[in-house]
């Protein structure tokens, strides 16, 4: 039953994973040539806050209603009808913040924006509670193909406009439309009691976990994103959006791999809350299945930054080549450590959830701020690099020892075979030349290399049977 409600959830997230991933590159690839950096710098300063809001209005409540068994019909529209009042003071809240983004930045710029998006904050709180449901009930379908769809949408409106020269306000009025679009899709599919009424039992039911869910998404939003902030604020826009080009990119292997394996997680493996010895297992073949891809694209990614930067973007964009090529060795760190927090909520542990975000957001704050006193988004990305890993060996601590009762020989274990895959990368890719300067011949030569490169590692180190298996089962 655990396989096969894998395999069908991964299935689904896989394609709606991989197709948004294409979409967005085609999206992203049209629109870097048609925005200049300091344009994309203020939607990047403008997405600093709309996750802020987007994380306040969630609550938590998402994934402590997936995690919930005792929640009956009533009690899930209780929490929708809570949920709308959230949502309508605090998107009121962020169309009137553009007042003071403007004094802290030094620009005049941002009230219409502030105030176009905070109606994308409300509808954003209306699809928290009908979207758990249809995660709860494992409708994997549904809400990738939504995504795919919507992601469509803005693709469309957001060239249009760039095309009509809107500048700026043409990715901000894309995401405006999808969202709402994705609104009117869970409002026709999801069937909410809405003559509920608002009661504080259901809350309470599931306010312990949402709370700890809540206070750790608090917490590392500010360490994940305090780097945009200040960069935006002491660099300049064209500063931040170089950065954030690099660490958008440097994300992707993430958003493929680990990304479609995060969503399903927590609504099979909660079923085992009581049976850690099964959460752990599959923890660590995730892991394996993670640090094999990973470990070895860190390295490809490294040694390919100029190619993939410049033929995804342009030549407008030769600055983020050096951040990317920094931020790339985390890669596999940044993949591995986005899955642990599904099996933090697996286990109902999200108040070591929280001691993990509350470690996790000392160093990077600390790293970020050093590396903006040190002048340089370089300099910024490698204190970032120091700061994941420091957090992954504390927050792999407290998965295994607390969590699991075990030690750090499992999870070493687990990837000693994909650090011998990286080490192929790096001996090949260390001697390996351009071929030429078209940066496409050299990248598709380069990815060559790399997939020949990992099946003999594959092969070698007695894995290729066994990682086949293991997405198999």
């Amino acid at each position: 039953m655990q396989n096969n409600a894998f395999k069908i959830g991964i299935l689904f997230s896989a394609m709606g994973k991989y197709s948004n991933f294409i979409i967005n590159m085609l999206i992203n690839a049209v629109l870097s040539r048609l925005l200049t950096p300091s344009e994309y710098g203020i939607v990047t300063v403008v997405q600093v806050f709309l996750v802020f809001f987007d994380m306040l209005v969630d609550m938590g409540f998402g994934p402590a209603v997936i995690q919930n068994r005792t929640l009956d019909d009533e009690d899930t529209g209780a929490i929708f009808k809570f949920s709308i009042i959230v949502s309508i003071i605090l998107g009121v809240i962020f169309a009137f913040l553009g007042h003071p983004v403007n004094l802290f930045y030094g620009e005049d710029i941002y009230v219409p924006v502030f105030l176009i998006l905070g109606f994308e904050v409300f509808f954003y709180g209306l699809l928290i509670v009908p979207k758990a449901i249809l995660l709860k009930k494992r409708d994997f379908k549904s809400v990738n193909l939504l995504e795919i769809f919507s992601n469509i949408i803005y693709g469309i409106v957001a060239i249009i406009l760039a095309f009509l020269e809107f500048s700026y306000y043409s990715i901000i009025i894309g995401r405006m439309i999808k969202v709402l679009t994705i609104f009117i899709f869970y409002y026709m599919k999801t069937k909410i009691n809405y003559r509920a009424k608002i009661r504080k039992e259901p809350i309470l039911k599931i306010w312990s976990f949402a709370r700890n869910q809540f206070l750790f998404n608090f917490i590392n939003y500010f360490s994940r994103n305090l780097d945009n902030i200040l960069i935006g604020r002491y660099m300049g826009n064209a500063a931040l959006a170089f950065y954030g080009k690099s660490y958008q990119t440097s994300i992707y292997p993430n958003t493929l791999l680990s990304g479609i394996l995060n969503p399903v997680i927590q609504p099979i493996m909660s079923e085992y809350e009581d049976r850690k010895d099964v959460i752990k297992n599959v923890y660590l073949k995730v892991s394996r299945l993670l640090g094999d891809i990973g470990v070895p694209l860190s390295v490809f990614c490294y040694f390919a930054a100029k190619d993939i930067i410049l033929l995804l973007f342009g030549g407008q964009w030769n600055q983020s080549i050096p951040v990317f090529q920094i931020l790339a060795v985390s890669i596999w760190i940044q993949m591995i450590s986005s899955s642990t927090g599904a099996f933090y909520q697996s286990a109902n542990r999200t108040d070591l959830l929280l001691i993990s975000g509350v470690q996790s957001a000392i160093f990077n704050v600390s790293a970020i701020i050093y590396g903006v006193y040190l002048g340089t988004i370089e300099s910024v990305a490698i204190m970032v690099v120091i700061s994941f890993s420091i957090n992954f060996i504390i927050n792999n601590y407290l998965l295994m020892y607390k969590v699991f009762n075990s030690n750090f020989v499992e999870l070493i274990n687990a990837l000693f075979k994909p650090f011998i895959l990286g080490t192929i990368q790096l001996i090949i890719f260390f001697i390996l030349p351009d071929l030429t300067d078209n940066v496409f011949v050299n990248l598709i030569f380069k990815g060559i290399v790399f997939g020949l490169g990992l099946v003999f590692g594959l092969i070698i180190t007695n894995q290729f049977k066994e990682l086949t298996k293991l997405i198999r089962n």
